[in-house]
């Protein structure tokens, strides 16, 4: 179907958004766009979180058939976990229409567990779908970073055929838009921490890349040292789970406020309004939604110096990191703790993050890509 310019200037724009892999984080960011820009026309197709290695690859092909790309779109969006080279080529009828591919995680930082296999093949998908996009746009500078650095690496390691400049071009066309946090998650506290036993907030999801046995060990240092503390470990779980969850949860009862996922998010962000100080022990963590959420509702945050934590977390709340020594790090993270609680510096909002602030830098991303005037989104 042919549009032509008085048309597209008369008519809601229209956005196909496409989710291979939906996520919690995913899901939460897409919701949050068709929130945002209500005077658009979304259209979303999402795939359930499962079957990761056949999600990745596979998406093109469960989407083969879908009425939806044969309808007129101003632009598209995917997520990376959305083969977007594939899915191009085989929608030739799209190939006018500019695709934005939107990067949460990216395949060549991510840890691979002891209980898999390593493949290059979802990196390929990265790399390809970075390549075929009009833009890329990352959550945060360290995502983009070990993305640009991973892929050149990889690159390196064939044996020939790659351009020069291939990873520059990608440079050029990406930017960093992070996940916004909602506005209504800013809270002036009127309540001080409690310095002398605080509440301390684990919100992360329940997998090794999180750090839970470094979590057991930061309990065990601050138990030994007498350090009064409460507790409250939640988030998303599964029903395996890292081991170190259940001895917290039997060596630290005496300790715990709240354990396990809240299913409504009132009690969720009841907790976070609540705690005190919210903590990371992270081995990945690609922009840290949990932790920002937190700290917008004025927590105090702890966090290793590593990640994404150096864009928002302050570097006296950061504490060293030592990703080879468990015990090392645990020994230093109690440290860091133990001075927060005698400097008792005041919460870090991140202001910057704000859905309201970051509306606008979308905003004109999506006029830039369409043509269409900003104040028609």
């Amino acid at each position: 179907m042919t549009v032509s310019p008085s048309d597209k200037l008369a008519q809601a724009p229209r956005v196909l958004l496409l989710s291979a892999y939906d996520a919690a984080s995913h899901r939460r960011w897409r919701e949050q766009l068709v929130t945002l820009f209500p005077g658009c026309h979304w259209h979303t197709l999402a795939l359930p979180a499962r079957h990761f290695r056949w999600r990745i690859r596979g998406n093109p092909v469960s989407w083969l058939n879908d009425p939806c790309f044969r309808e007129h779109w101003d632009l598209v969006i995917t997520t990376s976990m959305v083969d977007l080279a594939a899915l191009r080529g085989f929608h030739p009828q799209l190939a006018d229409t500019p695709w934005l591919l939107y990067v949460h995680e990216n395949q060549f930082a991510f840890p691979v567990s002891a209980r898999q296999n390593a493949s290059a093949e979802p990196q390929v998908v990265n790399l390809y779908s970075a390549i075929a996009a009009d833009r890329v746009v990352f959550n945060s500078a360290w995502n983009r970073e070990s993305f640009l650095d991973g892929a050149w690496q990889f690159l390196d390691r064939m044996p020939d055929g790659v351009p020069d400049g291939l990873i520059d071009g990608l440079r050029a066309k990406s930017e960093v838009i992070p996940v916004p946090i909602e506005d209504y998650l800013y809270l002036d506290r009127e309540c001080p921490p409690d310095w002398s036993c605080p509440h301390l907030l684990w919100n992360h999801r329940w997998e090794y890349d999180k750090g839970p046995e470094r979590l057991l060990n930061l309990l065990q240092v601050l138990e030994s040292r007498e350090q009064p503390f409460r507790l409250s470990v939640v988030g998303e779980s599964f029903r395996k789970h890292p081991p170190a969850f259940d001895r917290i949860r039997e060596q630290f009862s005496h300790r715990i406020r709240h354990w396990g996922f809240l299913e409504r998010r009132a009690d969720y962000d009841r907790l976070l309004a609540e705690a005190d100080i919210v903590l990371s022990t992270a081995l990945h963590d690609f922009q840290g939604l949990s932790m920002l959420e937190a700290m917008a509702s004025g927590c105090v945050a702890l966090a290793p110096d590593r990640l994404a934590y150096r864009e928002y977390v302050p570097a006296a709340n950061r504490y060293p990191s030592h990703e080879q020594d468990a015990a090392l790090e645990a020994d230093a993270a109690a440290d860091r703790l133990q001075d927060l609680l005698q400097r008792r510096p005041a919460a870090s909002c991140p202001e910057e993050w704000r859905a309201s602030a970051l509306a606008g830098r979308y905003r004109r991303l999506f006029s830039a890509l369409t043509d269409i005037p900003p104040s028609r989104f």
